[in-house]
């Protein structure tokens, strides 16, 4: 048989996807919990084992693998403008697969020097105005950075006038540098792509070894990506097609899993009202991390998230309390059995983690009065007629009512200005199937993409 294996190294689950090439079908599935506290190869052998009693013995023809294990990627970024060249640094951050942690603008201060301190990331993502712009900050920023604790790497991605004297800077403070083309060298617009070049290949040749991943990467037959990369890049193939294979079209995809919500869309997100857009026009494939919604590990920082929008006052708050407690203990639980008078506290969680996600993904547009009448402005994407949301990740697909969690992902009057989906077909990535083909897809790219089309069921 052709099978390739396909793994992705979780923050709670190895999981493991058998797939036939020549039959263009999923073979096998198998998940184990992730052991990054030992040795990742446990969990993966855990699952392998998994697999074999499914097919009987084989050898596979390729084995390849991304990971969002120990946390992921964990990436701050730092930008001029909020609205400018800090949001482009997140864009390039968060479209290579990183968790962008924090993001900063203008003038690094000594309490954010601190924190970047405390939070301890991979890599800090440094830019700041355009070609031949402001240079001002970029330097001041560097000089903050060189200061600042930390065994972490710098990517320059800032005014190119700038990012020379500022690698003299960082490198006179022992950082260890990458110097890439500005992530806006224009006003307005973006050049993600070198920085997002270089985030993916300090991920292979740095972060998996600091990870504890260099021992599962000798036993793959191409390097570990990041998991989001391998999401994003699915979702990406999906919507457009390959060669003869269609595309779904303009689509989101949200993967909810223990410690993040992963959104994606593939859409132009152009005004279709009328609008002009304010500030810059964000690129047709975006994906956004939000790592205070997940429904393990970051379930205490959901809960005050509703809490302050004044949701789940129908629930008994003890209860509640109860039921995040026992998930923080045991990140792997599911509300079943024992637990199953949790189900519903569990499925309110999930889809307020789809509508506070979607909220932060989403443009919005703005009534604005001028002296020539009235004009609306949008900032973001509009992302009202797109045809399909995609659910994937534990909490949705294990949910007895999948789709009642993810219509939170469809526009309501409640919504007021934000540019959600207003008609979208639900589909269900029941086989938790998106991170193994963005694998699959580097290699035989209609054969993932038939899979996904094949798989996805309508909701």
């Amino acid at each position: 048989m052709g099978i390739y294996l396909l793994t992705d190294f979780g923050s709670t689950y190895t999981k493991m996807t058998a797939v036939d090439v020549e039959k263009g079908a999923i073979v096998a599935f198998s998940k184990s919990f992730t052991t990054i506290e030992t040795d990742v190869t446990e969990g993966y052998y855990n699952a392998l084992a998994g697999i074999r009693q499914q097919l009987g013995d084989f050898t596979p023809k390729a084995s390849l693998a991304c990971s969002s294990a120990a946390g992921g990627l964990k990436i701050v970024s730092s930008g001029l403008v909020p609205d400018l060249t800090a949001k482009a640094s997140r864009l390039a951050a968060a479209s290579a697969g990183g968790k962008v942690v924090k993001t900063y603008s203008y003038e690094l201060t000594e309490f954010e020097q601190e924190e970047i301190v405390k939070i301890k990331p991979d890599i800090l993502l440094l830019s700041g105005g355009i070609d031949g712009g402001n240079k001002k900050v970029l330097l001041q920023n560097a000089s903050v950075i060189a200061e600042t604790e930390g065994d972490f790497f710098v990517i320059v991605a800032g005014n190119r006038s700038a990012s020379g004297e500022a690698q003299k800077i960082l490198e006179a403070g022992g950082k260890k540098i990458i110097l890439c083309e500005n992530v806006m060298p224009a006003f307005g617009k973006l050049n993600i792509e070198p920085a997002k070049s270089a985030i993916r290949d300090l991920f292979i040749e740095n972060i998996v070894s600091a990870k504890g991943l260099d021992k599962a990467m000798a036993m793959m037959d191409m390097e570990i990506i990041p998991t989001p990369l391998a999401v994003y890049e699915a979702c990406e193939l999906l919507s457009k097609g390959s060669g003869s294979e269609k595309g779904l079209g303009e689509l989101m995809a949200y993967d909810l899993g223990g410690a993040t919500c992963d959104v994606y869309s593939m859409a132009d997100g152009l005004p279709k009202s009328g609008a002009f857009i304010s500030g810059i026009q964000e690129p047709f494939a975006k994906r956004t991390v939000e790592g205070d919604i997940g429904m393990r590990y970051s379930l205490h920082a959901l809960y005050d998230l509703i809490r302050e929008e004044g949701g789940m006052a129908e629930f008994d708050p003890e209860e509640v309390a109860d039921w995040l407690n026992i998930c923080k203990a045991a990140p792997d639980v599911l509300p079943q059995g024992e637990h199953a008078k949790f189900a519903p506290i569990d499925a309110s969680l999930a889809g307020w983690a789809m509508r506070l996600s979607a909220a932060r993904h989403v443009g919005y547009v703005e009534r604005i009065f001028t002296p020539s009448g009235e004009v609306f402005s949008q900032e973001g994407k509009d992302l009202t007629r797109v045809e399909y949301i995609i659910g994937s990740g534990g909490a949705i697909i294990n949910a007895p009512d999948p789709k009642t969690i993810l219509q939170e992902a469809i526009y309501s009057p409640r919504d007021l200005n934000a540019l959600k989906p207003q008609k979208s077909k639900i589909l269900l990535d029941k086989e938790n199937a998106l991170a193994g083909m963005g694998l699959l897809a580097r290699s035989h790219p209609e054969v993932a993409l038939r899979i996904m089309k094949s798989s996805f069921t309508e909701i």
